[in-house]
Formats: structure tokens, sequence, C-alpha cells
């Protein structure tokens, strides 16, 4: 299968690989394009069945290669005003638009159109191929994936390079996070007696509350010195969407929302979560001396390191020669990359296309960014020939 980079894209646009639905379609294509070419990609399913993961090693079977990352899934389009169709490959301008261009089919698209590259290439250490599933609602699939790819024989990397949206820039920081899906179970009585009932929606508004008093207390701090570069530079609290409640004059019986937390590196993870399940005991308990039945449930939603500088890192290194950059910067997005860190990788961030576009109607990646991604590709081969 024959394909330059650009095909590739048009090829993975088509598939609308929303976090909702199954990326089947999307990992076949990958694994029949990789097995065109002689190469076995490894499957890696989700619990549910209908997603995977998928890996694939490509040169001599020896340590110290590079992983190109990437994550199959996108965000939704629905209540976005495209001028083209989200999933059809379009060209204008100079950009070429469709939801995952920027974000992060582009990259995809170049690392496997990398692959035919490296195998007419005299490679003295091996290109690894990462493609994980669901980053955009928690970053749950990188991590089985990382652990299969250690755990099944292939061969470890020295390097590995995330390739989410940085206009080629080289990050080496970026928040981490995690997030919990929280429930308030209250206890109905008439409004005009409310003091005898529970109201679940009113008790949430005191967690939100709480958060937002976190967040006027972060950002009234001096920052730590890993975080003064960041924006904002300190952790946040965010609610984004709460439902609850059935009527007016009934105190609300259910409230639910997810809370997440951007943590910025030199943050403690510990003492954040140590504080959310403190204050969630406290209101817990409150809602108890009224109704012994009421309370609140909490379940982890996601929970992913941040990246943190490393001291001469292999990766940051490799990307400053692939980029001719000297310098690298931060991001406060999170990505996988600090999950590839945390199980021993030397990590970087550094792909083609400008994150102001990610998750917008008319999403695009400009031809300019995805010709320099494939000299970063050329260049890259080079470096595994040395």
């Amino acid at each position: 299968m024959e394909l330059s980079a650009r095909e590739i894209l048009q090829n993975l646009i088509a598939y609308p690989t929303v976090s909702d639905q199954s990326n089947f379609d999307f990992i076949s294509f990958v694994e029949e394009y990789l097995c065109s070419h002689g190469i076995d990609a490894v499957r890696v399913p989700a619990n549910n069945q209908h997603k995977a993961a998928l890996y694939a090693h490509v040169g001599p079977t020896v340590e110290g290669g590079v992983v190109l990352s990437g994550h199959s899934d996108v965000v939704p389009v629905e209540g976005q005003s495209w001028s083209s169709d989200p999933f059809s490959l379009t060209e204008r301008d100079g950009k070429l638009f469709g939801r995952g261009t920027c974000d992060m089919k582009g990259f995809v698209a170049l690392a496997l159109a990398a692959v035919p590259k490296a195998l007419a290439a005299p490679l003295k250490r091996p290109l690894q191929i990462a493609i994980s599933y669901d980053e955009e609602v928690g970053l749950t699939g990188a991590a089985p994936m990382i652990d299969h790819m250690l755990n099944y024989g292939m061969p470890k990397a020295d390097a590995v390079i995330v390739g989410e949206p940085t206009s080629l820039d080289v990050v080496h920081a970026h928040n981490g996070g995690f997030g919990y899906v929280v429930q308030f179970h209250g206890y109905e009585v008439h409004s005009s007696i409310m003091h005898k009932g529970v109201s679940a929606v009113m008790m949430a508004a005191r967690l939100i509350e709480w958060a937002n008093q976190m967040n006027e207390r972060g950002a009234s701090r001096t920052p730590n010195d890993l975080a003064a570069a960041f924006d904002p530079p300190y952790t946040t609290i965010h609610v984004g969407k709460i439902a609850g409640g059935t009527a007016l004059n009934i105190t609300a019986k259910d409230c639910g929302f997810v809370i997440d937390f951007r943590v910025v590196p030199g943050d403690d993870f510990a003492e954040w979560i140590a504080a959310f399940e403190t204050e969630v005991a406290r209101l817990d308990e409150q809602m108890k001396s009224v109704r012994a039945e009421a309370g609140i449930t909490c379940v982890r939603d996601f929970y992913a390191p941040g990246l943190m500088p490393e001291t001469e890192g292999p990766a940051e290194k490799l990307a400053h020669r692939l980029t001719g950059q000297t310098a690298s910067r931060v991001v406060s997005f999170m990505t996988e990359g600090g999950l590839f860190q945390d199980r021993g990788y030397s990590t970087v961030v550094c792909g083609p296309g400008d994150i102001a576009q990610a998750h917008q109607p008319d999403e695009f990646i400009s031809l300019d960014q995805f010709r320099q991604g494939e000299v970063f590709m050329d260049k890259l081969i080079g470096t595994l020939t040395e």
C-alpha cells in the first residue's frame, strides 16, 4: 500500500473516531497499511472491546530507538459550524481542513508515511509507532498500551516524541491532572420545609464554591519555580457541566458533575487529592447529619501525571536537533507524555499544527506545517541510521 502522507491523512480523517464511538475501522486501516509493508502491529484492546490501541516496531530488534506517539480519537463536531465536511479532508487557502487534521491525525499520518522510508534506510536503531484511544476523555487509553509495550518484548526506546500540535516547538513540560465523577444524593421534601430534607443541588454548589475559593487562593500565591512559566502559574479546578434536581419546589434528590484538576509541575498530586477528598467527606457528613441516607459518592475519572523537564534528556536533545531549536517551552494542556515519562521513557512533546486550531470548527493544519512535519520525519530517520 503505497500512500503519501497526505493520502494517509485523507483516509484517517474519514474515520469519525469521536471518543464515544469505536476506533476499530481506523485501527484496521493502520494495521493493513503496516502489514502491506511487512510490519506486524500489536493491538491492545480496551476493556469495553469496541476500541483498541496499537503499536509497531520498524527496524532492528534492539533498544535505543524512538517512539512516535499519537492518539486516534477526536472531539465531537456537533453544534459547530463547519464550512466543509469535517470528516473529509479539504484543501483551502493553503490549509488542510478536517476534524483531527491538527489534533492529531496529521502527526499520525506523517509517522505512518515515514515507515516505508525507514524500511529503505540502513537503520541501526528502530522506529516505533504508538497510537492510543480516549486521549480526549481522560487520557485513559495510553497507560495500558505503554504497559503492554514494556511487558511483551518491545525493545525499550531511548526517546518518545508525542506529536501533539506545538507548531513543531519543543515542549519539555506540561500540566498533569486528575478528575472525579461526583454524585450528590439528597432527600426530597417540599421546599417549604427544606430544612427537613437535603438538597443535592445546593450541597453540590458548596463543593463548587470550595473549588472557586481554591482557584482564588492559587491565583494570589507566588508560584513555585517550575510553575512560574505556566499560564496560569497555579493548579486550577474546573466543573464544566452539572445536572440535577426535579422541580422548583422540591429539594433535589440528585445532582452530579465531573470535576477536574489541572496540576502545575511542582505541585503535589497527593496533597490536592487529599484536600478534595477531605472537603467531600466534610460535606458528606453534613448531609448525613440531616438524613442518614443522603451523601456523596466519588469515582476517579482519570489520572494523568504531568511532563517534567529532564536534565540532559535524550528526547529533548533529539527534538532540538531535528528542529534546529536550542530552547524548549512549556504548555498548559495535558498530553500522554507524562504517562510515558512516568514509566521511564525520556519524553518531549513536538508536533505540527497550532493548538489554537484543536477542537475548533474548521480545524486545520497548514500545508507549510505539514511539509515541515515531513522534513522532521526524514531527519529523524537519518538519525536512526547513525
